[in-house]
């Protein structure tokens, strides 16, 4: 597990967890240990033990692909705490949903501000939540490029979303994605000027790389 520290900012990174190698997230506030656990892909309970006394007092999960709930049942039963999503990625795990945030609804965790930015495209209910400098993406943003889609106005519409939004960030802000490596919004922003210049195929979508499709 990776663990960042910044200021009253504990970040628990976990992973790769499940059969296609999901990413977990706590969020807590060290001084009052509340913590918001961010995905719940299979065996996410394993990051439960990394709460330091903490206390999980939300669930978020960032959009409605079974990879990031297979492992919701074992994290709710063991943290005891209501799980959030946006509205329209609620189906088809309505029954395990206790409440939905909209664009721009900011919350808290202890002392921490948590914000959300609903950025659809890989799902129509893709969010994404920033606290501090560091932007849990889900499968919004990775370094490299977007979040797998299924034709391509998902892709356009997950562009649009990721310029529109997630590049208007400070360049230092660091993205924590919802599988693999960690990377930095400057660079990302960089990658796609190498996209935007060259021409697509009309139908292009699925895996695209900023530099290389």
């Amino acid at each position: 597990m990776d663990i960042h520290e910044q200021g009253r900012l504990r970040l628990v990174k976990a992973g790769p967890l499940g059969p296609i190698a999901n990413n977990a997230y706590l969020i807590q506030d060290k001084e009052t240990g509340d913590t918001l656990l961010v995905d719940a892909p299979q065996d996410a309970e394993t990051i439960l033990s990394e709460l330091n006394g903490g206390k999980v007092v939300r669930i978020f999960i960032t959009h409605r692909h079974q990879d990031h709930w297979a492992g919701i049942d074992a994290v709710k039963a063991a943290a005891n705490a209501p799980v959030f999503c946006h509205e329209s990625d609620r189906e088809p795990y309505a029954a395990k949903v206790d409440g939905t945030i909209v664009d721009g609804e900011t919350f808290a965790i202890g002392g921490l501000t948590v914000k959300a930015i609903h950025t659809p495209g890989h799902t129509p209910g893709s969010t994404c939540l920033l606290v501090e400098n560091r932007l849990l993406s889900g499968d919004t943003l990775f370094p490299g490029g977007p979040g797998r889609t299924r034709n391509n106005a998902d892709l356009q519409t997950s562009i649009q979303s990721i310029t529109s939004k997630l590049f208007e960030l400070p360049d230092d802000t660091i993205i924590h994605p919802g599988h693999g490596d960690d990377g930095r919004i400057g660079d990302s922003k960089r990658e796609y000027e190498v996209f935007a210049s060259k021409e697509h195929p009309a139908d292009l979508c699925g895996d695209v790389n900023w530099e290389e499709s």
